[in-house]
């Protein structure tokens, strides 16, 4: 870490600690700056970074050789990279951005906020840059649609006394209009009604400057921002404030008030002949401000008509009692009509709408982008008490990584009502019992991950010590998600693998079970045509049976799960069969809850699970029969890596292989009526609101009318409770003890849901 010098008096003033491999990782490679100048400067920039990919390409057919061979590449992708730190380091940050900045082809940095015009000299002596100015509230409404559209569980309704505090709001299908309240020195509200459609409506001149400024004068101490929100988190504002109970003698029921709502904001300090303590008083005048805010805030809602309401800008700093205060005022004003939402992200709005301005070339809005959990440090923990050092420190510095998907991610149009959809089955903020187990139960696993990291690059001398960083980073991660469970959103099995999965390419392990699953496919292709002809030979009613079977018995060869990877590590020969002999639950009904008989399905669109037996053995013949039924099949596989799901690329060699062999699948597969589409995932489990565009066209113009989702993490994890518009069947082969006892049933246990619209 390298420490830099700054100017100030105050003992954190002093120093800041910029240490290079987190704050400005990559800065020598940046491309693009933006800049947000206020009170704090979120610094946006933009770099293409190299990373390491699996590559797979289809070998020639020889008896004993692989099917096909692995190689590691690279690929460049773009990543945004955000800082945010107070514009009184400005200097040192800019030394020091200016030491690391080499081979920029830069020349430009684009600035926004009531700062740009005052430090536009200082920045383009410092960094050579030249300093391109652009409005301040067309930058704010740009970078709010942005995080909106690509952040899942960026906004957020705060609620104090609740279990979890926060209440993560998923992404919206259609996020306008809504109204945007902007907190800073002032307050500006603004409707916004599409992506260059917005009015700044109204405002007041009473905001956050304002509490800052008669803070400073009532406590007669020159306190910064967060020292003086620290005073009032510690106040007692009744000390200071008239209640209604103080006039009336208790509540006032027939105009509808409580006796401790405030009926005059510092209304005792003029009769009280006593000194008032520094933090009630800057409680009074926290709850004074928020509260004409609110209020204001509701007005505007209800005139124009609209019930989201996102309040951003310095002021709000994810601070707990201003949330609360402005969420109880627009509750008690609209009656729980309109919502007070918070985001995750406010500090960076500025800096992403000059950012994207000065990117229109790059066309940024053509792909989707997602929040790099490696990269980025968490919503900071709101008590006060926890770390009372810590809310002012994190100001100082605060980090978003997000890296560019290399596609546009959109709702499966076949969910029933995509605003309501939620992927996830449980939410860890709220279930401390789940969050204490899988948090364990993840750290546990750390090892074995580290292991077969290690080992999925035996050519390369440097892979333990990139191991060693990744279970360093990762479990820094679980131990900040133990105390701060709120810190990415909601915290989700889903979250949870998602993070170690970003870690993991963090040090560039793409993939450490490419060869795995290249041993595992080899070894179940050599069994496709004899699982084929035993199943040919059976009647219709018991094929059906079988096929279940198979499917389910499939899918328990999974290296995510531990007590599958334990007893693939000890039994290499644990076989097909055997797995079948293990499922545990009422088989025999499963195929009288299929289609029997009636119409064949236009389109069955399949989310797939894992390689190997469960999608050679498990998955094809069932999609074969499918095929034998006149029904179109999709197979919707991973984009990228995740344990040791199937990838597209992977599956593409597959099926070509099998197509060799089966004549079924060679026909269907030649004739386009099966089709291999990415998903748009590299994660193990599903979230049905950010897929692939091109699958989502598929869908519609294949009229698909049958959904099956495969697999612990994508039907039980995920998309357990999700609604779809069409007939659906969700499977999987519960792996893990302690969530089958949750479910009521045991290791092995299986879940078969066939479920039917209702008809309207």
């Amino acid at each position: 870490q390298q420490e830099c010098v700054a100017r100030g008096s105050h003992s954190m003033d002093k120093s800041i600690t910029l240490p290079p491999d987190e704050i400005f990782r990559n800065l020598e490679n940046a491309k693009r700056f933006a800049i947000d100048i206020g009170i704090r400067i979120p610094l946006i920039y933009t770099w293409f970074r190299l990373r390491h990919v699996v590559t797979i390409s289809m070998l020639q057919e020889a008896d004993g050789d692989p099917l096909y061979e692995i190689s590691v590449q690279e690929e460049i992708t773009a990543r945004l990279h955000f800082i945010k730190f107070e514009n009184a380091y400005i200097e040192t940050c800019l030394d020091f951005i200016k030491d690391h900045l080499v081979n920029t082809e830069t020349k430009v940095i684009k600035a926004t906020g009531g700062g740009a015009y005052k430090f536009k000299d200082l920045i383009e002596k410092k960094l050579k840059l030249k300093v391109d100015k652009e409005d301040e509230m067309s930058c704010l409404i740009k970078g709010c649609n942005f995080v909106l559209r690509n952040i899942p569980h960026e906004a957020f309704v705060y609620a104090k006394h609740a279990d979890s505090e926060f209440r993560f709001q998923t992404t919206h299908p259609d996020i306008f209009p809504y109204l945007l309240v902007n907190i800073g020195s002032g307050v500006s509200i603004v409707k916004v009604e599409s992506e260059d459609q917005f009015e700044r409506i109204g405002g007041s001149s009473i905001g956050g400057g304002t509490f800052w400024g008669l803070g400073a004068l009532l406590t007669k101490t020159k306190v910064k921002f967060d020292e003086l929100l620290q005073l009032a988190s510690k106040g007692q504002h009744t000390s200071v404030d008239m209640l209604v109970k103080d006039i009336y003698g208790g509540a006032y029921g027939s105009l509808g008030l409580t006796g401790d709502l405030i009926a005059s904001s510092f209304g005792k300090s003029a009769t009280a002949d006593k000194e008032f303590s520094k933090e009630d008083m800057a409680k009074s005048l926290l709850h004074m401000i928020s509260n004409d805010i609110g209020q204001l805030a509701c007005l505007y809602a209800r005139l124009h008509n609209l019930n989201r309401v996102y309040f951003g800008g310095f002021f709000i700093r994810g601070h707990p009692v201003t949330m609360h205060t402005i969420t109880y005022s627009i509750n008690f004003f609209t009656k729980g009509e309109v919502q007070a939402l918070f985001l995750r992200h406010e500090g960076y709005l500025g800096a992403i709408g000059a950012f994207l301005k000065g990117a229109e070339e790059d066309n940024p809005n053509q792909y989707s982008w997602g929040e790099n959990y490696a990269g980025s440090s968490g919503l900071m923990s709101v008590s006060p008490d926890l770390n009372p050092m810590q809310r002012a420190r994190s100001g100082t510095f605060d980090m978003l990584e997000m890296d560019r998907l290399e596609r546009q991610l959109v709702n499966l149009p076949l969910l029933q009502d995509p605003s309501s959809y939620i992927p996830d089955t449980m939410d860890l903020t709220e279930d401390a019992l789940a969050r204490e187990y899988w948090l364990y139960c993840f750290e546990e696993a750390l090892d074995g991950v580290v292991k077969r990291a290690i080992a999925s690059q035996p050519d390369m001398p440097e892979a333990a010590e990139r191991a060693e960083k990744f279970r360093q980073k990762y479990r820094h991660k679980l131990q900040t998600l133990r105390n701060q469970p709120f810190a990415y959103g909601s915290l989700t099995v889903r979250s949870l693998l998602d993070t170690r999965e970003h870690c993991l390419n963090e040090f560039n392990f793409p993939d450490p079970y490419s060869k795995i699953k290249q041993k595992e496919n080899d070894v179940a292709l050599r069994y496709y045509l004899k699982v084929v002809k035993s199943l040919e030979e059976l009647s219709w009613e018991q094929r059906q049976f079988a096929l279940v079977r198979g499917l389910l018995a499939g899918n328990v060869f999974d290296w995510g799960a531990k007590a599958i990877s334990d007893v693939l590590e000890s039994d290499p020969e644990f076989g097909f069969e055997e797995a079948k002999r293990q499922l545990q639950g009422n088989t025999e009904t499963f195929y009288t809850q299929t289609i029997r008989g009636g119409p064949p399905h236009t389109c069955a669109l399949f989310f797939v699970d894992n390689s190997g037996i469960d999608i050679i053995l498990g998955v094809f013949p069932f999609v074969r029969e499918l095929l034998g039924r006149g029904t179109q099949v999709v197979l919707a596989s991973n984009s990228g890596p995740a344990l040791n799901d199937v990838t597209n690329g992977e599956l593409q060699i597959l099926t070509e292989r099998i197509a060799a062999m089966d004549p079924v699948i060679h026909s269907a597969f030649k004739e386009d009526r099966l089709t291999l589409v990415q998903s748009g995932s590299s994660s193990p489990c599903l979230d049905l609101s950010r897929l692939d565009k091109v699958l989502a066209t598929v869908v519609r113009e294949r009229q698909t009318d049958l959904v099956i989702i495969e697999g612990m993490g994508r039907a039980i994890h995920t998309n357990y409770y999700a609604m779809l518009s069409c007939e659906s069947l969700k499977l999987a082969v519960i792996k893990n003890s302690w969530l089958a006892e949750r479910l009521g049933g045991k290791i092995f246990s299986v879940v078969f849901k066939y479920e039917v619209p209702p008809k309207h």
